[in-house]
């Protein structure tokens, strides 16, 4: 039994730990919202399947073993032959600003299709995860994504479209215009408040079917709309490391949420709690807590456990 199935790209990533132009060292990691969401249920106990295209590349088996290492579902992951897995560059600029190139054009991940859709909802997950930057990747894969929302809807499976807005894979005008197809499908939208116009306002959103609209502050926290009103979370204050990934963090916590039946209130304090181990890590997902660790953000600072 699957809990929750994401579709999107993972790509290799490259961690620069100083300017590239300068020279130094770069670590080698994975990276994709879609996986960084799936990793983050893993960790918290939930059965969570990621539907991908790698190359028939190391890159592609480093994708393949990270996931199957942190129990995430690799099963309906397809190798393409003819096209590279992708490549993202991150590159610290400020103490928490990170400057991001992708090299991910004419990828493997773009390859993905309609075909690869249904055997990966085939076992009925409960949940469905899309974000905005898979139909962003191309025909194939935009596509690909109107299919799983449309399947999981017909499953009656919670569709959660998180908008997570590209400026570099599209425009705001061409995401607006694909987004409001899948819209209809989605049972929550997630968006930061800068991200919201690209779908409609809360009201719109709420009036045409959305069940949650989430709303992503940062560092003021977080929102819920429902019919039933408002419910507000502050975040949580921590340390920041580095902010890269922290709204899939932030999602994977929501998500748990749901899968456990909490009420919003509690949904919303797992979720700046996932995503306060994330800002406090030096990369997307590798700081992600387990279930047991969700207490720790409890503590007092120093803490040591001994």
């Amino acid at each position: 039994m699957v809990d929750v199935v994401t579709v999107g790209e993972t790509m290799a990533a490259l961690w620069a730990d100083r300017p590239v132009r300068l020279g130094g060292a770069l670590r080698l990691s994975i990276a994709g919202a879609e996986s960084t969401v799936a990793i983050g249920l893993a960790r918290l106990g939930h059965a969570v399947r990621w539907v991908g295209v790698v190359g028939a590349d190391e890159l592609g088996e480093l994708i393949r073993r990270t996931l199957r290492a942190e129990n995430v579902d690799v099963s309906c992951v397809r190798t393409e032959p003819d096209a590279p897995t992708g490549l993202v560059l991150f590159e610290p600029r400020l103490a928490d600003i990170t400057r991001v190139q992708y090299f991910r054009s004419h990828s493997a991940g773009s390859r993905l299709s309609v075909e690869d859709i249904a055997p990966a909802v085939a076992e009925r997950p409960r949940v469905l995860h899309l974000t905005g930057i898979t139909p962003a990747l191309g025909p194939g894969p935009r596509a690909a994504a109107a299919r799983a929302a449309a399947v999981a809807r017909e499953q009656d499976a919670v569709v959660c479209l998180d908008v997570n807005y590209r400026s570099r894979l599209w425009s705001p005008s061409q995401a607006r215009d694909t987004l409001a197809d899948l819209v209809p499908y989605a049972t929550i939208v997630i968006a930061s408040d800068g991200e919201l116009d690209l779908v409609g306002s809360a009201g719109d959103l709420l009036d045409r079917g959305v069940r949650e609209v989430v709303v992503k502050r940062g560092a003021a926290g977080a929102l819920v709309h429902t019919t039933d009103g408002t419910a507000t979370v502050h975040a949580r204050q921590v340390p920041v490391v580095n902010t890269i990934g922290a709204g899939d963090a932030f999602v994977a916590g929501y998500l748990s949420g749901i899968l456990d039946q909490l009420p919003i209130p509690d949904r919303l304090h797992r979720a700046v709690t996932v995503a306060a181990f994330a800002v406090s890590s030096a990369d997307d997902w590798s700081g992600l807590p387990t279930r047991s660790e969700l207490t720790l953000a409890d503590l007092d600072p120093g803490t040591a456990i001994r």
